[in-house]
């Protein structure tokens, strides 16, 4: 059975103060110990973080980092520096870094296995924009996302890694693919799974879907057969929304 996974993407939101006052905020009331509860905050905010959700079920996650461990990478952050804080995933492939930060499919299979390697669970995003939606490009463009970022990693490995299909047209919009069209497309990323790495490897790995996800729409996204979780940005930085959306 596949544990459900609530992450929140703070992005780049919250001085190290506001974050340790959003966790007391919140860590009495995280009470569904049936699902997985996440923070993706800043990295200057991951210390404090961590030590604030001590004793809690909530795990914690970098929003990115290098494939490399050490080297002249100015302003880069190196997977051994997060495995020292305590983090518990990153996110890679974020679309706001492939769109703004030049990052490519190549470059997020690198960092996949370098997280892998130090023992960090990646949260792999993938997703199409509205052009690609509209012209039927969707599901070829997934399995190559995929495929790509996903190459060199073992049957194994599935387990600890984390889909989440985010639909570029839905970020920070206002506007949501339906629970019916998130659940399409994350149900086609598992059949491409299974294809690739086996039916034990596609009924283990969680696939999330994020874009515009709020109290109101939860509850029916993560009715979906094959949704196992969201990947929440905006309202997850509302500490009363995110209480709601994990005690959904």
């Amino acid at each position: 059975m596949r544990i459900p996974i609530i992450a929140g993407n703070w992005k780049m939101h919250k001085t190290m103060e506001e974050a340790v006052q959003f966790v007391r905020q919140i860590r009495e009331d995280i009470k569904n110990t049936d699902r997985e509860v996440v923070l993706c905050v800043p990295y200057t905010s991951l210390a404090a973080v961590k030590k604030e959700i001590e004793g809690t079920n909530i795990k914690l996650a970098a929003q990115n980092l290098h494939w490399e461990d050490y080297g002249a990478f100015t302003g880069e952050i190196s997977p051994l520096m997060l495995k020292e804080i305590g983090i518990d995933y990153c996110i890679i492939g974020h679309s706001e870094r492939r769109q703004y930060f030049n990052e490519t499919d190549q470059t997020v299979n690198k960092k996949v296995h370098t997280a892998l390697n130090h023992g960090i669970r990646p949260i792999v995003c993938v997703g199409e924009t509205l052009e690609q939606r509209e012209r039927g490009a969707t599901q070829d463009w997934i399995k190559t996302q995929v495929i790509q970022a996903l190459k060199g990693v073992n049957a194994l490995q599935i387990k600890d890694i984390v889909l989440a299909y985010e639909p570029i047209w839905a970020i920070g919009t206002g506007e949501t693919a339906t629970p019916e069209q998130a659940n399409e497309v994350i149900a086609w990323i598992r059949k491409n799974i299974q294809e690739i790495f086996g039916v034990s490897a596609a009924e283990t790995i969680r696939i999330q879907y994020g874009g515009s996800v709020k109290p109101e729409n939860i509850s029916a996204i993560m009715a979906q057969k094959d949704i196992d979780g969201v990947l929440i940005g905006g309202a997850s930085l509302k500490p009363d929304d995110f209480i709601q959306m994990v005690n959904f």
